[in-house]
């Protein structure tokens, strides 16, 4: 049996916002490639309103997503009624990802044993948050800080927890 490791990954403002009217609030490639190479292979859970904020499933991984309509259906995924469901199908994958929204990282965050956090250093108005991690159990054990070359200067930090 395959020890997994599920792991949150997600891009926060200072204020925890990661969304507004289902889109991204900023583009930043840097946080783009990372997110495609930590998950590229392996299963991503989403609830329904991410699924439905990308073009298409993402490419080479499972989609998976979690919804309480029981007549959703969409090609290229596969839908569970709930959380636990959605992470007992990942059982062979070695590092199922739960990337978002924010219903599900609240759900799933005192669950999880790693999150891969971008940290965008700036506030934004928003309508979908990410949860106070908390850090009673949870370590900081990776930080790289990031600039985006823009007309803000915006700095950004990739940050890895592990569960205590």
């Amino acid at each position: 049996m395959i020890k997994s490791e599920l792991t949150i990954i997600a891009a926060a403002s200072t204020n925890n916002v990661i969304g507004f009217e289902n889109q991204l609030i900023w583009n930043i490639p840097n946080d783009l490639k990372r997110f495609k190479e930590l998950t590229q292979g392996h299963s991503v859970i989403m609830g329904r309103k991410t699924f439905e904020s990308l073009p298409n499933p993402l490419p080479k991984r499972r989609n998976i997503i979690v919804t309480r309509n029981k007549n959703y259906s969409s090609h290229g995924v596969e839908v569970i009624s709930n959380i636990k469901d959605a992470i007992n199908l990942c059982k062979g994958d070695s590092q199922p990802f739960i990337i978002g929204g924010g219903e599900i990282y609240s759900q799933t965050i005192n669950m999880v044993d790693k999150i891969e956090l971008t940290r965008v250093f700036k506030d934004y108005k928003g309508d979908a948050f990410f949860p106070d991690i908390p850090m009673d159990k949870f370590n900081l054990v990776d930080e790289e800080v990031n600039y985006l070359d823009n007309e803000i200067k915006l700095k950004y930090s990739f940050l890895t927890y592990i569960k205590k």
